[in-house]
C-alpha cells in the first residue's frame, strides 16, 4: 500500500501553532494514540457548520495529510474547502482554555467557538 504524501508544514494549507502541537502531543501520549488528528467540518452547530476534532488511526485515501513536528493532521477534501488557510491554536485564560480555530472562511461564529458559517 502506497503511503500518502505528507505536506511540509512550511507550505501547509493549514497551520498549527507550537502551543497547539504541544497539547496534541500530550493528548496523544495520554490516550495512547499512534495515528493522527482528524480535523473536519460537519453540517450543524448553532452557526451552521461545526468543527470536527478527533483522533484517527490512519489517513483515508483522499485525505490531505499535514505534519507538524511529528503530529499528523488528516483533513478530508470536502472539509479542506472550509479549512484552507486556518490556524489551529491553543489558548489559555483564567476563564477557559482550549483549542481555538482562526479560520479566514468563517464569516461569523458562535460564542463557544466550535461552529461557524461560511
Amino acid at each position: 500500500m502506497a503511503s500518502l504524501p505528507v505536506v511540509n508544514a512550511t507550505k501547509a494549507e493549514i497551520n498549527v501553532t507550537p502551543k497547539a502541537i504541544a497539547k496534541i502531543k500530550a493528548a496523544f501520549a495520554k490516550e495512547g494514540v499512534n495515528g493522527g488528528l482528524r480535523l473536519g467540518v460537519l453540517g450543524g452547530g448553532c452557526s451552521g457548520l461545526s468543527y470536527q476534532f478527533k483522533f484517527d488511526a490512519k489517513a483515508r485515501p483522499n485525505d490531505h495529510v499535514f505534519e507538524f513536528d511529528g503530529v499528523r493532521i488528516f483533513v478530508d477534501p470536502k472539509s479542506m474547502v472550509f479549512l484552507s488557510g486556518m490556524t489551529l491554536d491553543y489558548k489559555e485564560s483564567l476563564m477557559q482554555s482550549g483549542f481555538a480555530f482562526d479560520n479566514p472562511h468563517a464569516q461569523k461564529s458562535c460564542g463557544c467557538g466550535t461552529s461557524f458559517s461560511a
